[in-house]
């Protein structure tokens, strides 16, 4: 009888035991299904990651933004007329006033074209103020310029003109080194008082 009853205990024991284990390892596959959703949650940091890299394509799209087609006026080889040259610029951090009138000091693109404003000249201010665009050149714009009526006028009329294509703006007023002068180049034109688009010295 002792044997039996001592046979029936280790059975209970091993049985116990067994239970025991059974217990403890539920609860750890349950931390493996954990573990499996905790290794879902890198994937879904990846689709995040994804979404911001999209947003931060959207975002790449705003340099397009600050493009512009704009028309540029320069010389023809025999300062008579007025030649268009298209091009689309960008603005970066400056006005599109100022960025019509740098890519001005930096010449024409394309041959047959002349450049109207003297190498050296620097923008100093261009404010527009009811439709009046007020251009302050540095003093190269002045001693540095090749002379001739015909010079000033393809000069004076390419920066005129090709801030008129630009919406708000009627007329340009020079200044050199923020002061108007009576003739700012040449003496033939009257640069007191501002100027207004002419057109017909594009060449048609």
């Amino acid at each position: 009888m002792l044997k039996k009853a001592n046979g029936f205990r280790l059975k209970f024991i091993l049985a116990l035991v067994a239970v025991l284990m059974l217990i403890v390892l539920v609860p750890s596959g349950c931390g493996d299904n954990d573990n499996t959703d905790g290794n879902q949650n890198p994937n879904t940091a990846q689709g995040d990651k994804g979404k911001t890299s999209n947003q931060t394509g959207d975002g790449s799209d705003q340099p397009a933004q600050n493009q512009q087609k704009v028309t540029f006026y320069f010389s023809d080889e025999q300062a008579m007329y007025l030649l268009p040259e298209e091009r689309t610029i960008t603005k970066g951090d400056k006005s599109l006033e100022a960025a019509v009138i740098q890519d001005l000091i930096n010449g024409p693109e394309k041959d047959g074209l002349v450049r109207t404003i003297p190498e050296g000249t620097k923008l100093i201010s261009i404010t527009v103020v009811n439709g009046v665009a007020n251009v302050n050149f540095s003093k190269e714009f002045q001693s540095k310029h090749w002379g001739g009526s015909a010079g000033e006028t393809m000069t004076l009329y390419s920066v005129v003109n090709s801030l008129g294509e630009l919406t708000g703006i009627e007329k340009v007023q020079f200044l050199l080194e923020g002061e108007k002068k009576e003739s700012i180049l040449n003496g033939n034109m009257d640069t007191t008082v501002p100027i207004e688009p002419d057109y017909n010295l594009v060449k048609k």
